[in-house]
């Protein structure tokens, strides 16, 4: 097949921003970039740095300040990312459908694609400087926790493969059962969580990463063919008073914790695996966002508020992948000048935090600015779309990968390491491996190339 030529010149945000179509749904995509940005500003806001007795800490604000546990029902957005997922995926899946284009391996290749470019990119940066800084006194534990911090997005990519790679198979259960499908995977995951915490079979848990987040896509499909734009005001008022009372009553009568995200010292985590909890968040958030949705897209029309939507959708995922990274340049900075570290959650440390937030802006934006770029799909390049048994098996391979490296970090390289599930891990280079043959299997390895810079 010819490659297709290159193109020397790409449209700018705002000529793409002028060119956006009456029909797109801009909610969705504002959705998108604020909750990733909600992401990052939470892990930047939370992490408390210590020195004790000289070795750093890590810790968690939220784990000493009274009642902050209350932020996380609002605050924890990775819900609302599924959801508009699940939108996104919706009408993925339909247009490929009506263009007669749609196959599986084309599904997997495709959606694989946008998210492992700034992967790739992340990793063929840090990889080789750890095989550099493992030569030197840096290595040992120090390296261990940054390069943890350094992979730990990489759990969330590979949790969000595990819903692109069936959301095909969930669509076509969404079209044909409806609402059914959507309370059929709120049950099972609410199943999974009795099966776990009353027989002790903590590692049925880790299902319901694969039944909250669908959960949370089908959703989404109810938006996309728009069954919950129909919803009127009453209805969603109901949604969320319901989603907010079930969310209540399970962490006052059930063996939850209050927040919805993990927290030093706790036995059990809502996030990891998730729990019933979230699907209660999910229903409470979802009905928030569509009760506001009518006046919002109203403000997305102003060109400047569009055109910034688009500007950070642009680069969502690349930000998402170095804003962990930002955080550790900084903090090794500090530590290398010897600078103090105030204690968490004093009065000292609050007043601080807009200057640490915004240095973190000015190097997450050096990152994104640098790598950016590898995230907008190629002009050019191999159009092979693997067939669907490859498909199967390439996506397979790859969330294994994804999910091995966020597990198990990036150090010792070569060191062995024990396997989760039987599958996942088996050390850095193991894991590594994994990730470029299930790359390759989709047909991404020859388009994981910098597209034409922005003029």
């Amino acid at each position: 097949m010819t490659a297709t030529t290159l193109s020397t010149t790409r449209p700018s945000a705002a000529d793409l921003a002028a060119a956006t179509p009456a029909s797109r749904e801009r909610y969705v995509d504002l959705l998108r970039a604020v909750s990733i940005l909600v992401v990052v500003l939470g892990h930047w806001l939370m992490a408390v740095i210590e020195r004790n007795d000289g070795e750093v800490q890590i810790g968690n604000v939220l784990a000493i300040t009274p009642h902050s546990w209350l932020l996380t029902w609002l605050l924890q957005v990775m819900p609302i990312f599924f959801f508009v997922g699940g939108f996104s995926n919706a009408v993925a899946i339909e247009s490929m459908r009506r263009k007669g284009r749609f196959s599986y391996g084309a599904w997997a290749s495709s959606r694989a694609n946008r998210l492992m470019r700034p992967v790739a990119v992340l990793l063929a940066l840090w990889v080789p400087l750890i095989v550099v800084l493992e030569l030197t006194p840096i290595g040992g534990a120090t390296l261990r926790s940054a390069t943890t911090l350094v992979s730990q997005p990489l759990w969330f990519i590979g949790i969000y493969l595990i819903v692109c790679a069936l959301a095909p198979l969930a669509h076509r259960a969404y079209r044909r059962f409806g609402s059914g499908s959507i309370v059929a995977l709120g049950c099972v995951a609410a199943l999974v969580d009795v099966v776990r915490f009353a027989l002790g079979l903590d590692g049925i848990g880790y299902c319901n990463f694969v039944f909250v987040w669908l959960f949370a896509q089908q959703l989404g499909f109810a938006y996309a063919d728009g069954s919950l734009r129909r919803w009127g005001r009453a209805s969603l008022v109901a949604m969320a008073v319901g989603g907010l009372t079930a969310l209540a009553l399970l962490v006052t009568v059930g063996p939850y914790p209050l927040s919805m995200v993990g927290m030093p010292g706790e036995k059990i985590s809502n996030m990891a695996p998730p729990t019933v909890c979230l699907v209660a968040l999910t229903v409470w958030q979802v009905a928030l966002v569509m009760l506001a949705r009518d006046r919002v897209s109203a403000w997305l029309n102003r060109p400047r508020v569009w055109t910034a939507t688009v500007v950070v959708n642009a680069s969502i995922m690349t930000i998402f992948c170095w804003h962990l990274s930002a955080a550790l340049a900084l903090t090794g900075g500090l530590l290398a000048v010897g600078a103090p570290f105030p204690t968490g959650g004093s009065l000292v440390w609050w007043l601080t935090r807009p200057l640490w937030i915004a240095v973190l802006t000015v190097l997450l934006l050096a990152f994104v600015a640098g790598f950016g770029r590898f995230e907008r799909p190629s002009t050019s390049g191999s159009k092979r779309v693997p067939g669907n048994a490859v498909g199967v098996i390439g996506i397979i391979v790859l969330i294994v990968g994804v999910c091995g490296v966020a597990w198990g970090g990036l150090t010792p390289l070569f060191e062995s390491k024990p396997l989760i599930l039987g599958v996942i891990g088996g050390g850095p280079a193991v894991t590594l491996g994994e990730v470029i043959l299930g790359a390759a299997l989709l047909g991404l390895v020859p388009r994981l190339r910098i597209a034409p810079a922005t003029h």
